[in-house]
């Protein structure tokens, strides 16, 4: 009997891609591989020859996506990626199509976040889509609370000045992480690990969430709230319609003064532009902010926050550590496989 199909848009990088190709095999899945991403790609041809098969194409190209899906009519039980590819509806739509022999059922993300789905297309033809919620959570909140540092005591200015050189003494002493309060707009599992650990190391937590959330942190009422009272304000929101821009020129003035933002969610949620403005303005109250998340990324990747010394940017790696990559990588596998089989108990599904 024929296996289940699966092409793997981007695979899990290094040596974690044998481990993701084994537990994949395990399921007894026929993997197709693209290769564009993989660190090693004549390595994994000679590793895994005659087990997987093999393609090459820009995972960011739409029509390169839909014809690889779709290839000599074959199609492919699944997909999965790690870098969140858009997936609209004309892929949707071609990956499903009656004439394929294998007609598309599962879209797999590992990793939180399921905005690069058009949830709605995936609906109308039987689609499951599925992620890894909390399987970053860790590496997140690390990551988040490595930026509230580095902007708190002015780390990439120091840098930049003694690389040129330059002696750079503070105009006026750093305040310590005691005397700060830290908003946290989201409290899920990652707001939540942020939460934890700024408050082992002596800060003041307050957050704001919409949903009902089982943490101790003590809840302010709105978000205006929250922005007005805190002196680094983290986010921990998914993108939808109803946090899309929720951040702009509005809810930036009723910042602080001397305030900082982080980012790490999702771009979207925080109007660049608006941003830019802010960071550029020396009366207005923000004085830093750190974005690790962007409306346009990877190939796309533009900004207007780009040469802004405030600006502290990273491409999209908060989640990236060894461990949550691994997490993510085997716990969609499994997911992708269970869906297949019909075994939905206990797996993530996301609807619209």
């Amino acid at each position: 009997m024929e296996r289940t199909r699966i092409l793997l848009l981007d695979a899990a990088p290094g040596r974690l891609l044998d481990r993701e190709l084994e537990r994949l095999l395990g399921h007894g899945l026929e993997i197709t591989l693209n290769l564009r991403r993989v660190t090693d790609p004549a390595g994994a041809r000679a590793a895994w020859a005659g087990r997987v098969a093999f393609t090459d194409f820009d995972l960011f190209d739409e029509s390169a996506v839909i014809s690889e899906t779709v290839r000599g009519g074959l199609g492919h039980h699944a997909v999965k990626s790690r870098a969140g590819v858009p997936l609209r509806a004309d892929f949707l739509a071609a990956a499903t199509g009656p004439a394929l022999a294998h007609r598309l059922r599962v879209i797999g993300r590992a990793g939180a976040g399921t905005d690069h789905v058009d949830l709605d297309a995936a609906a109308r033809h039987g689609v499951a889509v599925t992620h890894t919620p909390g399987s970053n959570a860790t590496a997140v909140a690390e990551f988040a609370l490595a930026q509230l540092l580095a902007l708190v005591r002015n780390l990439p200015a120091y840098d930049e000045a003694s690389h040129r050189g330059r002696w750079s003494a503070p105009a006026a002493p750093a305040a310590e992480l005691s005397m700060l309060t830290l908003g946290i707009a989201g409290l899920g599992r990652i707001g939540t690990a942020l939460a934890d650990r700024a408050r082992a190391l002596g800060m003041t937590v307050q957050g704001f969430s919409r949903r009902p959330s089982g943490t101790a942190v003590p809840r302010v009422a709105s978000l205006g709230a929250l922005l007005a009272t805190s002196d680094v304000v983290s986010l921990h929101l998914p993108l939808t319609e109803q946090t899309r821009g929720l951040i702009g020129r509005k809810e930036l003035a009723l910042m602080r003064p001397g305030s900082i933002l982080l980012n790490t969610s999702r771009g979207g949620i925080v109007d660049e532009q608006a941003l830019a403005d802010a960071l550029r303005d020396p009366a207005h109250p923000l004085a830093a902010a750190a974005v690790d998340t962007f409306a346009h990324e990877h190939a796309a990747f533009t900004s207007p926050l780009f040469g802004l010394p405030g600006a502290l940017l990273t491409p999209h790696v908060a989640g990236m550590t060894e461990g949550a990559v691994a997490e993510a990588a085997l716990r969609c596998a499994d997911h992708i496989a269970a869906l297949l089989a019909g075994r939905p108990d206990g797996v993530p599904v996301v609807r619209r």
